[in-house]
């Protein structure tokens, strides 16, 4: 996974302004690039990426989608705001166990209903992150956000934390690299 500290996500641009109308910067090559929006001193910044584009950054997306408690666990560790196990298991007791036992318990009427739940759990961490970054409360509220988009709220939470942080300590997601054994081949033997 050597590719990951190269990752640089395209410029987010609000839903009302178009891509010929976003800021653009020369650079000392006199190459046109997109400023980086909202990064100003008036108010509050804007997401580097949207709240839908988990694709840009395919490892985290596949995480958050496969193993979500890992991923918000690495954004928790990250704000110093608990340990990636402590975290993730309160993530996944909230999110897997409670889910299962009110779905079994009421025939999948209360589904929904963890939701709530994990939202209340997983909005405070946002808003942590919108304080430490001076970031706007977008698309919508914190709980909001986590209540209809929670994996890809802490999809986008990561990138962001990856973006902000400059590479200087970035959450590494510790990924195993697998390699393939040598080609082996048998010979027979003449004696």
């Amino acid at each position: 996974m050597e590719g990951q500290s190269n990752y640089v996500p395209p410029p987010y641009i609000p839903l009302g302004q178009s891509d010929s109308e976003a800021e653009v910067v020369l650079h000392n090559d006199d190459m046109p690039v997109p400023a980086c929006p909202g990064i100003n001193s008036d108010g509050p910044a804007q997401w580097s990426s949207g709240i839908c584009a988990c694709c840009d950054d395919m490892q985290s997306c596949c995480i958050g989608l496969v193993c979500p408690c890992f991923l918000f666990g690495k954004n928790a560790e990250f704000l110093g705001s608990g340990t990636l196990m402590g975290s993730c298991m309160t993530h996944f007791v909230m999110w897997a166990l409670v889910n299962t036992v009110c779905c079994l318990l009421t025939d999948g009427i209360l589904l929904g209903l963890p939701g709530c739940f994990i939202s209340c759990y997983a909005c405070g961490y946002r808003r942590e992150l919108r304080l430490k970054y001076n970031l706007q409360e977008a698309p919508c509220g914190d709980f909001v956000t986590h209540f209809f988009c929670h994996l890809c709220a802490i999809c986008q939470e990561y990138r962001e934390i990856h973006e902000r942080s400059g590479h200087s300590n970035p959450p590494d997601l510790n990924l195993g690299v697998v390699t393939a054994p040598p080609v082996q081949t048998m010979e027979s033997s003449s004696t």
